[in-house]
């Protein structure tokens, strides 16, 4: 349920002489607006100096023609922001900037680093303080500082260290830099423009640009683009891939390709799965959770051979805002989101498709309303497994204990949310729909089998607890106490 689930982050990367390159890499991130909402920021550069500009805030919010005037150069990168290690606050907002031996340069990350606590006191034994909590800025730190003759030997000491999941766009004064762990748990691919170059999260950043599509960025890959031209290296060895799975289900723009395939039509095939695994035979009508499940919805439908409708109508601009409402409408929850269509759903019976059930705050005010607007029954259906466990990788599940789905059975689930059924897709059906090898995805949010070892329980917040004083003992010893629950 979208409330509960929110992206990691989005980053762009441009190479373009002659171009504005803070405006190609503004519209890049518009495109991008569904992977982060916290915080926005695009850095320049002009073969001698790097330009920053970082705020709080949508991507519109940020930026104006007076800043875009402000950030020349020939490479770009952008980034949009939403927390998974650091807090929501300006001096986390990304790209960061940091010097060292190998010189200056800015970073932004999409993923999560396991072990950035560690790394961060293997950075401050050598000398070098980080001024945030954010694992973005360990890795930035590294790369500045990282031994060796040329890019290759430098990024394969940091690539080596790195436990986690990364997709990097990275900026010097005269070359862009465009990385993915060698898992490839998040999504980057790369673009031609013109006479130069472009890569992002999603393909559909390309589409808004006039940029062709090339490929997708594999795992483990660094590419390298400077005035000389675009080289590509893989500075580690290869390891199996774990492609995040929710980028299928959630995460990825409809009008984005993954592995080859539109993420439409997967969507869709994931919802007609869902119709075989569970029907609903005397059903009238399937409606979606608007926007995320839309697709899902309409293959159930044509896979059940009932209409698809829309019963519920969503404020496209809640949560768009910096202005708080007041308890009376606070009080009214779900409807400043979702407002139900009355004469469609009333006296029916109706098969409501969504994406993801989290923490299943959401889902029995959404229920409530369908049956306050008059529907006679209303059989939950869910496009993806029961989320059980945690992501280490840059998703905001919270931990164990908040997860419905880890506390209580489906049958559970189903009396809670007030649903008349409920039928989840199954871990078969999602990854026979996706066409994968098992062993190509991560699946441990469904599974609790993470493709790389992972501490029980993660803080988002720990490493800014430890810059704060609250925590003075090393992060080997913090990760110990994530293990015994004590914290």
């Amino acid at each position: 349920m979208l409330p509960s689930l929110h992206e990691a982050c989005g980053v762009f990367g441009v190479y373009a002489p002659g171009e504005e390159v803070a405006r190609i890499t503004f519209f890049g991130l518009y495109a991008l607006q569904h992977r982060g909402q916290e915080s926005a920021g695009i850095a320049t550069a002009n073969s001698r100096t790097l330009y920053l500009k970082t705020g709080m805030g949508l991507v519109s919010q940020v930026f104006d023609e007076d800043d875009l005037g402000y950030l020349p150069g020939k490479f770009a990168i952008g980034h949009t922001r939403y927390s998974t290690t650091g807090s929501s606050r300006l001096d986390n907002a990304q790209p960061f900037r940091v010097s060292g031996p190998n010189g200056e340069l800015a970073l932004g990350h999409n993923g999560n680093i396991v072990n950035a606590e560690v790394l961060r006191d293997e950075l401050a034994r050598d000398g070098i303080d980080c001024a945030t909590g954010t694992d973005s800025e360990v890795i930035a730190l590294l790369l500045a500082n990282a031994p060796g003759l040329d890019w290759k030997e430098r990024w394969a000491h940091v690539m080596r260290k790195l436990n986690g999941a990364y997709s990097l766009a990275v900026i010097t004064p005269d070359a862009l830099m465009m990385a993915r762990d060698p898992m490839g748990n998040r999504p980057l691919c790369l673009g031609k423009l013109d006479g130069g170059w472009v890569a992002a999260s999603e393909s559909c950043a390309f589409d808004h640009l006039g940029a062709t599509f090339i490929r997708e960025i594999e795992p483990g890959e660094v590419i390298y683009i400077d005035a000389e031209g675009l080289q590509s290296f893989k500075p580690v060895e290869e390891q199996p891939t774990a492609f995040c799975a929710f980028e299928y289900i959630y995460f990825a723009r409809l009008d984005s390709v993954l592995d080859g395939k539109l993420l439409y039509s997967v969507r869709m095939n994931l919802g007609r799965e869902l119709a075989k695994e569970h029907p609903a035979p005397d059903a009238d009508l399937v409606i979606d959770v608007p926007d995320s499940a839309t697709a899902a919805a309409i293959g159930y439908a044509q896979a059940a051979g009932l209409p698809f409708v829309q019963g519920l109508v969503k404020n496209r601009y809640v949560g768009r805002t910096f202005i708080q409402p007041d308890q009376r409408l606070r009080e009214q929850g779900v409807h400043l989101k979702y407002n139900p269509l009355r004469d469609v759903l009333d006296g029916k019976k109706v098969v409501v498709v969504d994406d993801s059930i989290v923490r299943g705050t959401t889902t029995p005010r959404v229920i409530q309303m369908l049956r306050k607007a008059g529907a006679r029954e209303v059989h939950m259906r869910v496009a993806s497994p029961p989320i059980r466990h945690p992501c280490f990788y840059g998703i905001d599940f919270g931990t164990r204990w908040e997860l419905i789905a880890a506390q209580r059975t489906v049958e559970e689930i189903r009396e809670y949310i007030g649903a008349d059924t409920l039928g989840y897709l199954s871990r078969e059906g999602l990854v026979n729909t996706l066409a994968s090898s098992k062993d190509g995805l991560c699946l441990a949010c469904f599974t609790g089998e993470y493709p790389r070892p992972v501490p029980l329980q993660m803080d988002k917040l720990a490493m800014e607890a430890r810059e704060g004083g609250e925590l003075d003992r090393p992060a080997s010893e913090y990760v110990l106490s994530l293990r015994r629950g004590h914290r």
